[in-house]
């Protein structure tokens, strides 16, 4: 039997000649392929279509995401919430009321704050929230009152719940310690007694009137003047809270200031006292009487 001749003993070369033949040939066909008018044309045709498409596909998703671009949010606050909302819709912003709440003397509808804030960047079509004013408070209820609630610890018990407190009077009450809540007006009424055994609705913001004690001290310890100059006399009397009453001078007398208290009117008592304000009179003398030699110096 016949049998075909094996490229077994063929040389490399000419395998590889075969082989570039082969690429060469197919090169050709699909060169003569492509550029047949037939093919050349729908070729161009779909490259053009897809360039076409893909530039729409980006122009519309710059269109609808704004990508890249923003712009600044004007200030609206302190306008009506009507004309702000015309304001805002004018420049493609949408707008909401997020909150609302009661300030003493503005008129409703009035805008106090904005979110965003003024001045910042934000894309196109935002939504601005707006918090606006509103015709009537929030109620709130006044803590009750205990006998013996100190003003200061009472008063920051006020401030956190949104009213002011402020003492209008201090009165002197000795049953009490010093800054006890003594009574407690609103909106021209005592309301003491009703604090006492109910919380009682009040106005959110509103201003609480408090009279509270202060400190009972009706006497002083009596001063000794004697041996000093008048004016050092003075600032003593005026340190102890007492007046000085009729100043009687003798014959030497020149320089009433500068001139010594030799007697003084009630007479010093170690022990004694003095009802504030209560006056003292003085009797002065030029020269520093010699009794005061042995008196020992207050540092005057």
């Amino acid at each position: 039997m016949n049998t075909p001749p094996s490229n077994q003993g063929a040389p490399k070369s000419s395998i590889f000649q075969q082989i570039w033949y082969r690429i060469r040939r197919i090169g050709v066909e699909m060169y003569a392929f492509f550029t047949t008018p037939f093919v050349l044309k729908n070729c161009l045709g779909m490259v053009s279509l897809m360039t076409l498409f893909l530039m729409l596909t980006f122009w519309w998703m710059k269109c609808y995401t704004n990508h890249g671009e923003s712009v600044e949010v004007p200030s609206y606050e302190g306008m009506s919430f009507r004309e702000a909302a015309k304001k805002a819709r004018s420049r493609d912003f949408g707008v909401a009321v997020s909150d609302s709440i009661y300030v003493p003397g503005e008129p409703p509808g009035k805008i106090v704050s904005q979110d965003p804030k003024p001045k910042s960047r934000v894309k196109e079509g935002r939504t601005i929230y707006f918090t606006v004013t509103k015709n009537n408070p929030d109620i709130l209820k006044l803590p009750n009152l205990k006998a013996g609630d100190d003003y200061e610890i009472y008063s920051r018990r006020l401030a956190r719940i949104g009213l002011k407190p402020r003492i209008v009077a201090r009165a002197a009450d000795p049953g009490v310690g010093p800054n006890t809540i003594i009574a407690v007006i609103y909106k021209g009424d005592t309301i003491t007694e009703q604090l006492r055994v109910k919380d009682v609705p009040v106005e959110m913001g509103a201003t609480i009137d408090f009279v509270v004690s202060e400190e009972v001290t009706l006497t002083v310890i009596m001063p000794d003047c004697v041996c000093h100059t008048l004016s050092e006399a003075k600032f003593k009397l005026q340190v102890s809270e007492l007046s000085i009453g009729a100043v009687i001078k003798d014959a030497t007398v020149t320089d009433e200031e500068n001139a010594y208290v030799w007697r003084q009117s009630p007479k010093f008592d170690a022990n004694g006292t003095m009802r504030k304000g209560e006056k003292m009179d003085l009797y002065i003398t030029q020269n520093k009487p010699s009794s005061c030699a042995s008196k020992p110096d207050e540092g005057f």
